[in-house]
């Protein structure tokens, strides 16, 4: 292969690598909450630009035409004040602050994690807890949970309730919406919705400790009658989630492949609440009394 082909395949895969880093991200929304931040990205990016394209071009022409060959170009040393100035440069960032404004109030309303998105079809609950350092799905309608993997049928929204049972911790799916944050001893909501079928990938959002670049998991959605199928394939198989078998998830693990346990401890969610809340309070009694 000569060095002319090697360069050029070298420049093309340069081009390429931070592309695909943007593909299947936010900028690739799967559902509406995902789809309204997306928006909201663009809205704000083009209001900015309206002002950084002008100023780019406002300092290459002033440049350009203060250049020393240039004899129509007025030297003024005396030059101190300008009211029309003054008024152009002062009015037009406060436009801008005041459009970004709008569309983050507007957007923050809108786009609210705890509101729920209005669908013909009833929510489906998943409560969440976040451990280390993996993720703990419970489906409390369905009796059933899984470790590192959410399945939810398409166009049904998803009611997640979410809390850590550690360190605070943050959920993300970036392809359906925003982030949000799981903290012991508090129970915080989020809903998503997946309009086409697929796997999206979930992280944590914030850094927890050593294994946190493996904190990942997926969000499959699928049909219903294959979700119906994965709840029935669910409780056949897996282990029981009881007291002993949360106490054993409790333990510190990295990289843990998905599975489901085909049934859970009643009112397992709320007493993770509950307990971290506690433990979180004696950790910080104790942090003061050091």
């Amino acid at each position: 292969m000569s060095p002319k082909f090697l360069s050029r395949t070298a420049l093309y895969a340069a081009t390429a690598l931070p592309l695909g880093g943007c593909a299947r991200g936010v900028l690739d929304p799967a559902g509406p909450v995902a789809a309204g931040n997306r928006i909201i990205l663009l809205n704000s990016l083009t209001i900015m630009l309206a002002i950084v394209i002008p100023t780019i071009l406002a300092t290459l022409l002033f440049a350009w035409w203060f250049r020393a060959g240039n004899k129509k170009a007025e030297y003024k040393p005396e030059f101190a004040y300008s009211g029309r100035l003054e008024l152009l440069v002062w009015s037009v960032p406060a436009l801008i602050v005041i459009f970004l404004g709008g569309i983050a109030w507007i957007g923050s309303h809108d786009l609210d994690p705890s509101r729920p998105l209005e669908s013909k079809v009833p929510p489906l609950r998943v409560q969440v807890i976040a451990l280390d350092w993996k993720w703990l799905f419970i489906y409390p309608d369905q009796g059933i949970a899984s470790v590192n993997r959410v399945v939810a049928p398409v166009g049904t929204p998803v009611a997640f309730q979410i809390t850590s049972a550690t360190v605070m911790n943050s959920l993300f799916v970036p392809q359906l919406g925003g982030q949000i944050y799981a903290m012991a001893g508090m129970e915080t909501k989020l809903h998503l919705q997946a309009d086409r079928p697929g796997s999206y990938q979930g992280l944590s959002a914030h850094y927890s400790g050593r294994g946190f670049p493996g904190m990942m998991f997926r969000m499959d959605a699928v049909s219903a009658q294959q979700f119906a199928g994965w709840i029935a394939g669910a409780k056949r198989s897996g282990p029981l989630l009881d007291r002993a078998g949360y106490l054993a998830l409790l333990k510190d693990s990295e990289n843990v492949a998905p599975y489901t346990y085909r049934a859970v401890a009643p009112g397992l969610f709320d007493a993770v609440v509950k307990d971290s809340g506690t433990l979180s309070a004696k950790r910080a009694k104790d942090g003061r009394q050091q």
